[in-house]
């Protein structure tokens, strides 16, 4: 049964992967074939790298990096994105400012899409309008959930918080893994990425779908779910779906949010549990549910929903008609009751989050935005909060990041359900996972498997 369901599967994939390449225009090449080209220059660079460098000291480990959560560590390969402290993250090289500037938008738009970032991240190239495009129709006619998919999710009660929700539906899509089905009837390791390639544009485009079901589901259960329009780009449906496609403000910050949000470097909690999941063979879908329940935790994704909590209380304190000395007083009273002040701070950076800086300047361009109260208070208190943070000494980075500015601008157009944010995060977050269970597979990448110590063995060790 199992070896029937695995030829069912393969038929199924190379029929797909079939009318893809009769769709595709003969002047442009498909993300795969792309892919494709790569992958050989890319497998000979890692083993000239391993073979001349292999015993280069690139790092040091202190106790306190043990004790301390592994922090700062250089220990993992992440290929389409660095974090630097100073300047923030770049995308195969690429700032965000340079990325903005080269990615095609969605046709009538102006922001980057999911698509462009998409094709960047898994290949180091910037897209054409019409590869953009071409992967828009692509990950449209795989977005359709499978009946049993919906019904589970459907099945939940809406009590039940949106991530776990999440969570569980991507992780039922392994019933049709490419991947899985391919590995249990037996293929060559080169292969491997060619499978984890199709889950992972599965995962991508049946993603916010389940996102969009869980939310009517949740927070409007008598209105109908809109059907996959292949006009349009994954966040264009997305946004449809959740039944705000009549404001185009709203999908274009949702397009840049999407973006911005794709990849931040492998270290941090939800890119790097993907990862070591991924590396035992487990399936691209398993591998990013399991992603997802890391992104859930409050000290990861969560953070941005905190962040509008503490926004909302401060602007109910200082009113509409505040000033930077009512932002200061409230500041310091936060300080003084020994918490934190959330949106601030972060375990790399040491400057503003550039991703912060794009966020605010869609803003700016946009009157009804600026016109917030709520919106205002956060352009003001990043321009007041670092010299109270500075001066209170408590904080290595005393800038805004990301989570700063991305609560309110949901909040202002209508979407308002605090604990469905991470949602959104886990959605943008799967482009950067999605990219690395693709070249970890092509790479060849082990299992991973860190040396760990009691602290007897650490306290033995650190005194020899």
């Amino acid at each position: 049964m199992m070896f029937g369901r695995s030829r069912f599967l393969a038929k199924s994939v190379s029929r797909n992967i079939s009318s893809v390449n009769t769709r595709r225009l003969a002047s442009t090449k498909s993300l795969k074939e792309t892919i494709q080209e790569i992958v050989p220059a890319k497998q000979e660079q890692l083993k000239k790298l391993k073979a001349e460098h292999g015993q280069t000291v690139v790092g040091q480990v202190t106790v306190e990096n043990i004790i301390g959560g592994m922090r700062g560590i250089k220990a993992m390969l992440w290929d389409s994105s660095v974090l630097d402290p100073m300047e923030g993250i770049r995308f195969h090289g690429m700032s965000i400012p340079e990325a903005q500037k080269a990615l095609p938008p969605a046709p009538g738009g102006k922001e980057m899409t999911a698509e462009g970032m998409f094709w960047l991240l898994l290949t180091g190239q910037v897209p054409t309008a019409e590869q953009t495009q071409q992967l828009s129709l692509e990950l449209a006619e795989r977005a359709e959930l499978p009946k049993f998919v919906e019904e589970l999710i459907d099945s939940l009660p809406n009590t039940l918080h949106p991530m776990t929700q999440l969570g569980m539906g991507v992780a039922a899509l392994n019933h049709d893994s490419a991947f899985q089905s391919a590995y249990e009837r037996g293929i060559k390791k080169t292969e491997y990425w060619t499978y984890a390639y199709e889950d992972c544009m599965n995962l991508v485009a049946k993603l916010p779908t389940i996102a969009a079901r869980i939310y009517r589901n949740i927070y409007q259960p008598k209105k109908s779910i809109a059907a996959i329009d292949k006009s349009k780009d994954l966040v264009g449906n997305y946004v449809n779906q959740l039944g705000f496609g009549h404001n185009e403000n709203f999908t274009e910050y949702l397009r840049l949010y999407i973006a911005l949000h794709a990849d931040h470097e492998g270290g941090n909690a939800s890119a790097h549990t993907a990862h070591l999941v991924g590396s035992t063979l487990a399936d691209p879908f398993i591998s990013y549910a399991a992603g997802l329940y890391s992104l859930a935790g409050p000290l990861h994704g969560l953070a941005n929903q905190e962040v509008l909590r503490w926004q909302i209380s401060m602007l109910s304190e200082v009113g509409n008609n505040f000033s930077k000395d009512d932002i200061k007083k409230y500041l310091w009273a936060t300080l003084n009751k020994g918490q934190v002040v959330p949106g601030y701070g972060h375990g790399v950076l040491r400057n503003p989050d550039p991703r912060f800086v794009a966020l605010q300047a869609f803003c700016k361009g946009h009157e009804d935005l600026m016109a917030s109260p709520m919106v205002k208070l956060v352009a003001e208190t990043a321009e007041v909060a670092p010299d109270v943070l500075k001066e209170h000494g408590k904080t290595k980075n005393p800038f805004p990041n990301v989570d700063a500015a991305s609560g309110c601008v949901l909040y202002h157009y209508g979407l308002t359900q605090f604990k469905y944010y991470t949602v959104i995060f886990g959605i943008s977050r799967a482009l950067g996972a999605a990219t690395q269970l693709v070249w970890a597979r092509a790479l060849g990448l082990p299992i991973e498997r860190p040396k760990s110590f009691s602290i007897d063995a650490l306290e033995k060790l650190a005194k020899n």
